[in-house]
């Protein structure tokens, strides 16, 4: 009978210990997302650094990276500028390599690669630099928060204080999940090796939170009496990819990281708006220019001028009998309150469908995601006039998201989405937070 002598019982132990302690891979990892009052953006909070900091992050769906402010309070022991020429500047597709004229610290190091942190709402962007620091969240099983779990090296950009302009209150950068090698969602996946795959749900309170997944469902909302996993009844839409990119600074043939998808038509009480000549606009050209695309940065719904006065006209003429009142800025079309009648899904409205790829795959828009309460008595529809020049065609904005679940599937290139919670009795802010499983 072999014996084992305390020193090789020692080593086998520690072996044992070391190989069981990375042994926990989370299917999934979860973050609530509140929405600030006033800039109406939609904010995260991730823990970053050593000793842990929780740093707030304006959420951009279509951002391509995690920057922060490094020029204010930055004190991490863990954190690593990505040297010149490195794996991690490969990975994130880094075009430069500088040096920094001031003493060393995080945000000003030599020979490390950059990149060009943006600023989404005042379209603005700088140079960056490139560095990994560790981050912590919670991982889910769906239902509720469970262990929080450790990236050791995740990437993200440093940029300066001046970029923070125009973002909520105390926040310290842009947290992207935007379609690049280091977007937020693309780290997750390849850390724990679980499905490239993210879903958001964004809630109507600025006092409730909503909700963002990082992995597969189920994804679990509360439900009178018990709880229902909303991914089980999503419709699918191809993702289309523009070949352009649409950030406020890039580099020629770099494609963007935004999402967007092929709206074909536009219904309103399930009769077809005519766009006519404007149709053209539906489809992005050579040059980017065109499309759908979804935004977490645009509070509402942005159109071509063309195709906003066919949908305004049209709506308007489907409430001829119902009274208008005086526009109140940014909307143009308003109605006295007390002349809608109430719903399940908000003001009786006619629906408006984006029709997809076919007449039979649509996202639809009830009174709650097209009306909005602009004080107690005008509601208004919630979709802006961009004007003759946009870039893009049709900017579907956060306020036509809330208390709809939206499941981004990178690896199949897809969108999967709910339409309206409300439907089915509860909302975006129904994810169990309080309980871990």
């Amino acid at each position: 009978m072999a014996t084992f002598s305390y020193h090789h019982l020692l080593i086998f132990t520690l072996v044992a210990v070391t190989s069981a302690a990375p042994s926990f891979r989370p299917k999934a990892l979860v973050l609530p997302v509140s929405k600030d009052p006033s800039k109406l953006q939609y904010t995260i909070n991730l823990t970053q650094r050593t000793p842990p900091v929780s740093v707030p992050l304006t959420l951009h769906l279509g951002g391509s990276y995690l920057w922060v402010d490094c020029d204010r309070n930055y004190v991490s022991s863990t954190y690593r500028p990505a040297q010149c020429n490195s794996a991690q500047c490969s990975l994130a597709d880094s075009k430069s390599c500088g040096t920094c004229n001031s003493p060393p610290r995080p945000g000003c190091n030599n020979d490390t690669c950059g990149l060009t942190p943006d600023n989404p709402i005042t379209n603005t962007a700088t140079g960056g630099e490139l560095a990994s620091d560790v981050v912590q969240l919670p991982s889910t099983d769906g239902s509720n928060p469970g262990r929080v779990v450790s990236v050791p090296n995740f990437l993200f950009t440093c940029g300066p204080t001046f970029l923070l302009q125009g973002l909520a209150k105390g926040v310290q950068g842009i947290a992207g999940l935007g379609r690049t090698k280091i977007s937020l969602p693309s780290q997750f996946s390849s850390t724990f090796s679980f499905a490239r795959k993210f879903a958001i749900c964004l809630s109507a309170s600025t006092n409730l939170n909503g909700v963002v997944f990082f992995g597969d469902g189920p994804y679990r909302l509360l439900h009178s009496p018990q709880s229902i996993d909303v991914s089980s009844s999503l419709m699918y839409t191809p993702l289309i990819i523009n070949p352009v990119s649409t950030a406020a600074a890039s580099f020629a043939g770099e494609p963007s990281s935004e999402y967007f998808i092929g709206v074909t038509a536009i219904k309103i009480g399930e009769k077809e708006v005519p766009l006519n000549k404007y149709k053209a606009l539906l489809t992005i050209d050579n040059k980017g220019n065109g499309g759908t695309k979804i935004s977490t940065v645009n509070p509402y719904t942005v159109m071509h001028t063309s195709i906003y006065k066919a949908v305004t006209n049209f709506f308007v003429n489907e409430l001829k009998n119902v009274s208008r009142v005086k526009a109140v800025a940014p909307f143009q079309v308003c109605y006295d309150m007390k002349s809608l009648p109430s719903t399940r899904v908000g003001a009786g409205v006619p629906a408006i469908d984006l029709v997809l790829q076919n007449e039979k795959v649509y996202w639809r828009m009830f009174g709650a995601n097209s009306m909005v309460a602009v004080n107690g008595d005008v509601i208004c529809l919630g979709f802006l006039d961009g004007g003759e020049n946009v870039r893009t065609a049709i900017v579907i904005g956060g306020y036509q998201m809330e208390d709809n679940l939206l499941q981004f599937d990178l690896a199949r290139s897809r969108l999967g989405f709910s339409s309206s919670l409300l439907f089915s009795q509860t909302t975006c802010a129904n994810f169990n937070f309080t309980s871990s499983a």
